[in-house]
């Protein structure tokens, strides 16, 4: 089986949790990896963040340079017309790192699905369609670009979803990520939502919240009901 190139951080002892983290347009798994140490989470948690690696292809709104990305933007208009059929593609190899995961001895239902930007949208399609329970979802800065063609799966309907954007975000206006989160609310998803004082990133409130979020999720909670 091939999988995405990764960057691991595994935990001091074994992994019984796993955090699936999807970076950026133009960046790469290394992106997020400064953010493990910040979140301080407890070492005995043991969570593995694994950080894929997009391909490198053409960005239509970036005059086609060919960059990091996990599909193509076609423009920037409130719609964010996006490639499709390369969203799916990187939402089932995004899936088959969860596969692995519970191939290692992970159980599904301790696996986070975490992504930013246009890493968040592959993360939405990945986790809600996923044909098993996850412990989670966090989309940072992000959108949910499948709205119209999203084939959610019953198993994760009650999965909790941590929504993450800047107020002055420049490049996903905060209005996209707020939009995600009433249309997944009034599908009966458990989300919480968070604004922050900032552009198209991540600040030291955000975190600080994200860990008191995966706490919750991955160490305080034993299970949580499936959908």
């Amino acid at each position: 089986m091939s999988y995405l190139p990764c960057l691991e951080i595994e935990p001091g002892g074994p992994a019984s949790a796993a955090v699936i983290w999807l970076h950026g347009l133009g960046a790469d798994g290394h992106d997020f990896e400064p953010i493990v140490p910040e979140l301080g989470l407890p070492p005995e948690a043991g969570i593995r963040f694994v950080f894929p690696h997009a391909p490198s292809i053409p960005v239509t709104i970036n005059g086609g340079m060919v960059m990091p990305a996990w599909y193509d933007i076609l423009d920037l208009s409130i719609e964010r017309r996006v490639d499709a059929a390369q969203l799916g593609v990187s939402a089932r190899q995004t899936q088959s790192l969860i596969d692995r995961e519970i191939e290692r001895g992970v159980a599904s239902e301790r696996i986070v699905v975490a992504g930013f930007s246009q890493g968040g949208a592959v993360g939405y399609e990945a986790a809600l369609s996923y044909a098993k329970p996850l412990a989670g979802i966090i989309a940072l800065s992000a959108y949910l670009a499948t709205e119209e063609t999203l084939q959610a799966h019953s198993a994760n309907q009650g999965i909790p979803i941590f929504i993450g954007h800047g107020t002055h975000d420049p490049i996903v206006p905060e209005r996209l990520g707020r939009h995600a989160e009433t249309t997944l609310s009034r599908l009966g998803y458990r989300t919480t939502y968070h604004s922050y004082p900032m552009q198209h990133g991540v600040c030291a409130a955000e975190i600080s919240d994200l860990s008191e979020w995966l706490q919750a999720t991955l160490i305080n909670a034993e299970s949580r009901p499936a959908g």
